[in-house]
This record gives C-alpha cells, structure tokens and sequence, in this order.
C-alpha cells in the first residue's frame, strides 16, 4: 500500500501575499518613488536607513530594493521576476543578498566578520546587499567597528539597515546613510487591501468585520493580516463582525455609547451598571478601559475635524456615530475625559482590584462633567449674572407628584436683579447702599472705613491705607458712575491704621505682607464676591519656592 502524499505546508496570508515589487507595496509612496527614481538615474547610494513602526514593509522594500538592483535586466525599478537572481532573493536563498538579524548578532566579533565578508565580490550577481534587521540592537563598539566600513565600502556593496527605533542609530552612522521613514498605513487602504485578499482567497467579509480587523493592526500591514488569518480561522468563509470582535477583544459602538449617554445625564447608577455587567460577562476590564481612551480620542478628533476624517480610524457609519455622540460634549469635556480615562488606564496595569479603579475613574468621569470653568465663573464677575449652573443642572429628575411621575428638567436659575441707586442721602451713604443692595460687600466695605469729598471732576477717598486697592476696582467705578451719573475720577488717601488709633507703627511680617497684597489683588476681590463663603487659608511669596 503505497504512502499517501503529503499536504504542502499551509502558508500564513501575511507571507502569501508579501509584496514581491513596488507596484504591489500597500502605502509608501514617498519611499517607492524616491528609490524607484534613484534607480532609474543610476544614483545607487551605499547606504540606507528604514524606519517606522512595524509591519509597515521595512524588509519587503530592502528585499524588493536587492531584487531590483541583482535582476538581470537591471538595475531596474521593475524586475523580470523570472532571472534566477529574483526567484532567489524572493526565496531568500540568494547568496549574494546577506539578511542579518541584529537581535542576535550585535556585536563586535559579527560586525568584524560582516566586515572581512565586504571584502569579497559577489559570487554570481551585480551587488552583495546586506540587509540587517532590528539594527537599533547592535551595540556602539559593534556600530564604532562597521563604521569605517559603512562610509567607504567597495562599490559592490550596498547596506539596508531596518529599525523600528532609529533614535538609537548613532549619528556616526545615519549621517552616512540615506534615511527613510515608512508612515503607519491608512485605515482605508488596509481595508481594501484586506478585501482583495478576501477575494482571492475565497473568504466572504463585510466592511463592519474589515473595519474591526484593520483597527487591530493600527496602520500594520503584517498584524492587520495575522488578525484577518485569525478571524479566517474562528470564522470560515464568512466572516462576520460581531464574531470577529469578540475574538480579537474588541468592544463594540454600542457599548462605549452607554458610558457615553450615562455621562450625558450624570447617571452614576448606570456607570456601576456597566462596570458589572462587563464582569460578569467575562470582559477585561484593563481592555475596556484602553478601548474607552480610544473612543474618547475619536470623539474629540471628530469633534474638532467633523465625520468623514481620515485622521479616526473608523468605517463610515461608525463615524457618523462617532459624530452623533460627539455633539454633545464640549471640546473642553471631551479633553478632560481622554486626560482622565488615560490616567486610570495607566492606573490600573498595577492595581489589584481593576473593578474598584474602573469604577471610581467613571464616577470620575461623572464629577468632571459637572465642573464649570474658572474661566467662566470669573466672566461673570461684575455683571451681576450667577455662575452657570453645571451639567448636572440639566440632569433628569422626577416630580413629586404620584400620579405623574413625568421627567422634568430642573428650571435654571433667573438673573439676579440689578440693583438701583438711591436718590437721596450723602454720597457715602448712597454709594454703600448701591454697594450692598448689589451684594460687593468688600467694596461696600472699604467705603465703610472711608471719607469721601466730591468736587466738580474729583471724587476723593480717605481711609486705612489696606483699602488702597479697592478703590481702584473696575467695580468701583462702575458704583461711583451709577450713583453720581457721571464719570469722575477716583483718588485715595491712604492712612496707616495702627497711627490713626495712636499706637506706633510697627512693619508687618514678610508673610502678612504678601498675604495683604494678595487678598487686595482685584481678581481675588473678584472671586471672593463670587464666591461668598470661600477662605484663603494660606498665601506663599513665590519668591520663597
């Protein structure tokens, strides 16, 4: 009974489908033309760098470059893919095309032997390539050894160094090098390119499961193709989205509009919901909250650039999504909520109890909605209006009565009245009047411990010399404006306190002056009528840090 032939062994679609010429390379353009011009014109360097992120096509251009300068029609931007110089390089068998991988070959004794292989021509082609991987881990001895070599090789030599952190070649070294930086790919060609493959391969997907797909691989040509494997894999023929998502640990819209539409209406209860929910499901929760500072970062991009953008990776359904839910947060909110999802994401890859952290970073989330700027508090100062009430102002509440049980939203707040200035009585007494009525009781204040004397274009102040900025408030002469009905100019006399009262004057402390001149700054002034019940607990002198 004869044996029965063996299965050829399956190939990965990331190696199947690895470009073999420029024209088939996803993306890149800048480096495809300039190299293909080079060639064209015979400007052949010694010498190149290629760097950027993985699986961006750094050693399939270094192998397509060795293929176009060996082929026998060349040096050619096109090779003939059929001279044993290309069938062998795409092989990697070609003895003239040396791949090095520096991970496990950085040193000096490597280096010296690459450099007495330098030495040799080629055994059969036009050009010795050396291709050397990951050549950021080759040590400086090793890099200070090929040095010599790099700057001045024989003219049959040609070096390709790929690196996925070019900030660690030496200067030395990339100074005498031509450098290329390989850009992430755009989400859209990594989603036609993937259907292609689909095509070719048989494999029915949907624009929603290629979309989840070539998010996983974040402008990764190489992981955007194992995850398509994977999903091929769990899936079969037909690849379906919900499926796909669940396999590569992806959460879907859905899910992060619930924290979305809880932070809309400061609905806590339905934050803890969702933390306990994931839990039960068996969700991670450390991923979650990655996925969320993604979201947060779409929605904040969409926000500013509209749907449509090509800087979120996103179908275009999911962006109309994205800028749906995006209306209705301000860019301030948006930006405060990627800071804090960043910060509890950073949080919780050390910590013991994720649930306990996930939980309190979205009740932070909740809180921070709520918040009003101190911008926007302090434009109110002087115009009579009330702080603007918070979103939680906003939120949904339930009335009283037991029949109805309707929603309302709580009324917000009527602009205080202005007050009017009395017609009668001294200046000072009318001026105090206008001052209290309208709630300034620092400025109402000064003037209590003030005599005033108005003349013709003049109103004069004498009191503690502590007041001396208060009656150069803005507020001050607004008051003075009403009460007078007239623009007079404002000057203050001031008299130490301690002297008025007889007893000697004596310098205050370092402290206690820079406490005096910062509760008589006007902005303070301003905050503190803001805010009534605030204290200064403590001042320090910038000058002392």
């Amino acid at each position: 009974m004869s044996p029965s032939p063996s299965k050829p062994a399956y190939q990965v679609i990331a190696r199947k489908y690895r470009p073999q010429t420029f024209s088939e390379l996803v993306g890149q353009e800048h480096v495809r033309a300039t190299i293909g011009n080079a060639i064209a014109q015979n400007r052949i360097a010694h010498g190149y760098i290629f760097s950027g992120q993985r699986g961006t096509g750094k050693t399939t251009v270094a192998r397509i470059l060795a293929r176009c300068l060996n082929c026998e029609q060349g040096p050619t931007a096109t090779p003939c893919m059929a001279c044993p110089a290309c069938r062998e390089t795409a092989a990697g068998s070609c003895v003239d095309v040396i791949e090095i991988d520096a991970a496990s070959n950085r040193g000096i004794n490597e280096m010296r032997e690459l450099r007495e292989n330098v030495r040799y021509r080629p055994a059969r082609d036009r050009y010795k390539v050396f291709i050397v991987d990951e050549a950021h881990q080759i040590t400086n001895e090793a890099f200070n050894a090929l040095l010599k070599t790099l700057e001045e090789p024989p003219e049959w030599v040609v070096f390709i160094l790929c690196t996925t952190e070019s900030h660690k070649i030496p200067t030395t070294i990339a100074s005498r090098c031509q450098q290329f930086s390989f850009r992430s790919v755009d989400f859209a060609e990594l989603v036609e390119r993937m259907r292609w493959i689909c095509q070719q391969e048989g494999i029915t997907a949907g624009d929603g499961a290629l979309s989840v797909i070539a998010q996983v691989g974040e402008g990764s040509v190489r992981d955007s193709l194992s995850a398509l494997d994977q999903a091929i894999s769990c899936c079969g023929s037909t690849l379906d989205e919900t499926a796909v998502r669940e396999l590569l640990g992806l959460f879907s819209l859905d899910t992060m509009g619930q924290v979305a539409a809880a932070l809309e209406t400061s609905d806590s209860r339905r934050m803890l919901e969702i933390v306990q929910e994931m839990e039960r499901n068996g969700r991670n929760l450390q991923h979650f909250c990655r996925e969320l500072s993604r979201y947060f970062r779409n929605l904040l991009v969409v926000r500013l650039a509209g749907a449509g953008t090509r800087l979120v990776a996103a179908s275009d359904p999911e962006q109309t999504k994205l800028h749906a839910a995006s209306e209705k947060f301000s860019e301030e909110d948006l930006t405060r909520y990627l800071q804090i999802v960043l910060d509890l994401y950073r949080e919780m890859q050390y910590s013991l109890q994720p649930k306990l952290h996930l939980e309190l970073g979205l009740l932070r989330l909740i809180h921070a909605g709520r918040l009003v700027s101190i911008e926007k508090a302090l434009s109110n100062l002087g115009s009579g209006a009330p702080p603007e009430a918070p979103r939680a102002a906003t939120r949904a509440s339930v009335t009283s009565n037991p029949v109805a049980h309707s929603p309302l939203r709580q009324a917000a707040p009527a602009a205080a009245p202005q007050p009017q200035p009395p017609a009668s009585g001294s200046l000072k007494d009318r001026l105090l009047a206008y001052l209290r009525d309208g709630g300034m009781t620092l400025l109402a204040d000064a003037v209590e411990h003030s005599e005033a004397a108005e003349s013709a274009a003049e109103i004069k102040f004498t009191g503690p010399r502590e007041f001396s900025l208060s009656f150069k408030d803005a507020g001050m002469k607004n008051a003075v404006l009403k009460v007078t009905g007239k623009p007079l100019r404002i000057s203050f006399v001031g008299v130490d306190s301690s002297a008025a009262s007889g007893a000697p004057a004596a310098p205050p402390p370092e402290q206690d002056a820079a406490s005096r001149r910062a509760l008589e700054h006007p902005e303070v002034r301003r905050f503190q009528e803001l805010f009534p019940d605030a204290q200064v607990r403590n001042v320090r002198d910038l000058k002392d840090i």
